[in-house]
């Protein structure tokens, strides 16, 4: 019996770079996918024509897999076993990695070729952020050029590489999330009529975190990123209660005072993300971290995704188109 098995890596989204919509283009943002914590979602047919959703966050993946069925206009039965999955509303891309993958598991044993964009419309993903979804497609740092008033994903702008020996330290607090659905949406109508701080963003993307990242240069890229961080941050602070997230706001206090550079919350947070450009140094950092944080926060250290999503058939593995 065929089987599909996509695996997907999560991401960190780094900030936004026209949130209030001030050009043609609104949102745009860069980021990067991350190893761990991933999705892992198995897909083979089945007799008849229901589906049939086995494993973790089943409702929601019966929701998208009935979603993207619709999208390809997919018949037959079809069992989904969601066999890993990302914490959902902690910044950590869950929903789309998730939709992403149950998309392509669906396609791919239809023998339907299907992109990033056309993944992203099957699981109705990307309407504001696409970084989730060019992340699933490839590695590397992406910058997303934003999606006009008509339009859904975002085209991707650019694209390089982490450092091999660059290292993330994740924190997630247990038991909190960041902002999500309804409440979200409600935001970002507001927020429109606000002022903006996003060409200050634009500038240091371009002229700092990215020559960092292009040269390996942690001190510049961390910089660049810290303060992007804030310059984003403070636009949202009214929502989240603060320029991060109540809980992510001591993590990424105690990152600073540890000497790391390039520290952030990614998306509404809480998860708080720490690069440096060593594994020895990420080992180091995250032993400290854990004391420093207690109990109540999972800490690891992770590398950044090399490969994007990727699917296996009968225990060979491919790298996703």
């Amino acid at each position: 019996m065929t089987e599909i098995v996509v695996t997907a890596p999560a991401r960190l989204h780094f900030g936004m770079l026209d949130p209030t919509g001030l050009g043609p283009r609104r949102f745009g943002g860069f980021g990067v996918g991350v190893e761990s914590p991933r999705v892992v979602v198995a897909v083979r047919p089945r007799l008849g024509e229901e589906v049939i959703v086995t494993g973790s966050q089943p409702e929601r993946a019966t929701a998208l897999a009935s979603r993207a069925r619709t999208a390809f206009g997919l018949r037959g039965g079809s069992v989904v076993d969601v066999r890993e999955t990302i914490s959902p509303h902690v910044g950590l891309g869950s929903g789309t990695k998730l939709g992403l993958a149950i998309a392509y598991g669906l396609a791919e044993l239809a023998g339907i070729s299907a992109g990033p964009e056309e993944l992203a419309k099957a699981s109705g993903r990307g309407a504001r952020s696409s970084i989730g979804c060019w992340t699933f497609a490839a590695p590397g740092l992406v910058v997303e050029g934003g999606v006009p008033e008509s339009g859904w994903i975002s085209p991707v702008v650019a694209r390089h590489p982490v450092p091999e020996q660059w290292r993330c330290v994740l924190a997630l607090p247990r038991g909190v999330e960041g902002l999500s659905g309804n409440a979200e949406e409600r935001f970002f109508g507001v927020l429109q009529e606000r002022a903006s701080v996003e060409p200050r963003v634009s500038r240091l993307l371009l002229t700092a975190l990215l020559p960092g990242l292009l040269t390996g240069n942690i001190d510049e890229f961390g910089a660049a990123l810290t303060e992007i961080q804030r310059e984003v941050g403070a636009m949202f602070a009214a929502q989240q209660g603060g320029v991060f997230h109540p809980r992510a706001t001591p993590l990424v206090e105690a990152l600073l005072e540890l000497g790391v550079r390039a520290v952030g919350q990614s998306s509404w947070g809480p998860s708080v993300y720490g690069i440096v450009d060593s594994p020895e140094l990420a080992a180091d950092v995250a032993e400290r971290l854990r004391v420093a944080a207690g109990s109540g926060t999972d800490v690891s250290v992770v590398d950044f995704d090399r490969r994007g999503a990727w699917i296996a058939r009968g225990g060979s593995g491919q790298a996703a188109a």
